[in-house]
């Protein structure tokens, strides 16, 4: 059972909290994604461990979306279970998000970023999590048919009636991310964050995003820090039979994997000789950057959230460190992670 608050003031202590962009708002340096096993395939009992785990030590930001699962929603009620069992009177310590626009309904609709989409989603959303309010309301994916302009209304009126304490974006070009931070700003309702893919092997913020973010006083929280499993130590022999690579369905491939595992040898190397495991130092190196807000871990135990907090036990890269992993990592072959 999750101790009471008096009791577990410690779950503070040891978590590092940094400033979200220009905002009030401090976010823990690792945030908790609920996009896997959090789903009605998935055993309820290990998904509420997983959250408490998280909560109890000081991951106070957690992740969702409607369409997390599977099936799309059910992540929502999980998380909406747990919440209510578990977790309602500390409703003021977490830090919860959600996000329209991908697929969750037949019909004309059921996706993108209308404004009939997004706010009935997001009524939805709180039904199924058991919230009066999200802290955060993500515009989940660019709308290239629908103007930001009705995107920003519906995401300004979900914090206009208390619905959203703030709004985001998340996989944004970075034209169209400029666009609606300006919209956001001038509406009075700022873009607090921005979730994107971040990697050692995905850099592609590093060109132009991060100096948006910058410029607009954006936070930036990171997804698939681990490039699906591929910088930890599961694929250094190959494809494992049960990994997400082996399996037919998903999105990491088998063509994706193996042309990176001598490099992810190597990457490998670097974090022995620190101490860690890969996936502790692939997180460690993102945290070395104060552009990055939080970096977004999903995991499949509670064993593996607590070895995902290790990589806070050493923060310090030496400059040769990342040296060598930028020699790395700028070397052929690249990652591709959408094919």
């Amino acid at each position: 059972m999750m101790k009471n608050y008096s009791a577990n003031e410690g779950r503070y202590k040891q978590m590092p909290y940094r400033r979200c962009g220009k905002s009030g708002i401090l976010l823990p340096a690792i945030s908790l994604g609920l996009w896997h096993n959090f789903g009605d395939v998935d055993v309820y009992n290990n998904s509420r461990q997983m959250l408490l785990t998280a909560f109890d030590n000081g991951i106070c930001n957690i992740d969702l979306a409607n369409n997390y699962g599977p099936p799309p929603g059910s992540a929502e009620e999980t998380f909406g279970r747990i919440f209510k069992d578990d977790l309602r009177s500390y409703r003021d310590e977490l830090f919860v998000s959600t996000k329209a626009c991908h697929e969750m309904w037949p019909g004309p609709y059921g996706e993108w970023g209308s404004r009939k989409h997004m706010l009935a989603s997001l009524d939805q959303s709180l039904k199924r999590m058991n919230l009066d309010y999200v802290d955060v309301f993500y515009s989940h994916r660019y709308d290239p048919n629908t103007p930001l302009e009705e995107t920003v209304s519906a995401l300004v009126q979900a914090v206009k009636t208390g619905k959203a304490l703030y709004v985001a974006i998340s996989k944004y070009p970075v034209d169209a991310a400029e666009k609606i931070m300006v919209l956001l700003r001038e509406a009075g309702v700022p873009c607090l964050i921005d979730q994107l893919r971040y990697s050692m092997l995905v850099r592609d913020a590093e060109k132009d995003l991060f100096e948006l973010h910058r410029k607009e006083g954006v936070g930036c929280i990171s997804f698939s820090p681990l490039a699906q499993g591929v910088l930890t130590e599961k694929y250094l022999n190959g494809i494992p039979e049960g990994s997400r690579a082996a399996k037919e369905s998903g999105f990491l491939k088998v063509n994706q994997v193996l042309p990176l595992i001598e490099k992810v040898k190597s990457l490998h190397n670097i974090a022995l000789d620190r101490g860690q495991t890969l996936a502790q130092m692939a997180i460690a190196w993102q945290l070395t950057d104060d552009r990055v807000t939080s970096v977004l871990i999903g995991t499949s135990s509670p064993t593996q959230i607590h070895e995902n907090l290790k990589a806070l036990n050493n923060l310090q890269f030496t400059r040769e460190e990342l040296d060598k992993i930028d020699q790395i990592v700028n070397t052929p072959p690249f990652w591709n992670f959408s094919a």
